[in-house]
């Protein structure tokens, strides 16, 4: 079992590098590109904001709904739990990037003392987001390869850290969605 263990990790570990570095870096190349840049025109896709902030809130429904589960002993529940949570960052993600291929950025608009809690709210949400990458795929990595111990010991700093981005998405989505432009 241990040998079965050490390979899973290891034949992940340098996916995880990859993607931990590539999803950031695409997203930041990403933000500053707009489609019609290149003589492509599509429709600006201005409905996809509350549905990726959906997303997020569903997201952090399921990450304390896959706690619940696994502290009352529903491996099973748990595991098809956290799946669905990657797979709702997934789905978040790739809307994300195509809201921001098609659409302008929105400047926020409040103004006071709003303002400076928008942005700490906002820039720790980015930050966390890009650590939260590698977290969450070391994190499953860990239980696929069935090492529980250490799977538990880093579960416990991805949870809230990946919560934190969840519920900071819908709140950044909530304080600057008055500023879209339709």
């Amino acid at each position: 079992m241990e040998q079965k263990s050490k390979s899973i990790e290891q034949k992940f570990s340098t996916f995880i590098i990859l993607v931990s570095i590539l999803i950031p870096v695409a997203v930041a190349v990403l933000l500053s590109v707009r489609l019609k840049d290149f003589g492509i025109n599509v429709e600006p896709l201005h409905f996809l904001p509350p549905i990726y902030a959906t997303i997020n809130g569903l997201t952090a429904i399921v990450l304390v709904t896959g706690v619940w589960a696994i502290k009352n002993g529903n491996r099973e529940l748990h595991k098809r739990l956290m799946t669905t949570a990657i797979a709702l960052s997934v789905v978040f993600l790739v809307m994300y990037i195509a809201y921001h291929l098609t659409t302008d950025s929105t400047k926020f608009g409040g103004e006071g003392f709003i303002r400076p809690i928008y942005f700490f709210i906002l820039i720790s949400h980015i930050v966390l987001s890009i650590a939260v990458i590698p977290l969450v795929m070391i994190t499953y990595v860990r239980a696929l390869a069935e090492k529980f111990d250490a799977h538990k010991k880093i579960a416990k700093i991805t949870f809230p850290i990946w919560l934190y981005v969840a519920v900071t998405g819908v709140v950044v989505y909530l304080m600057i969605s008055p500023y879209y432009v339709q």
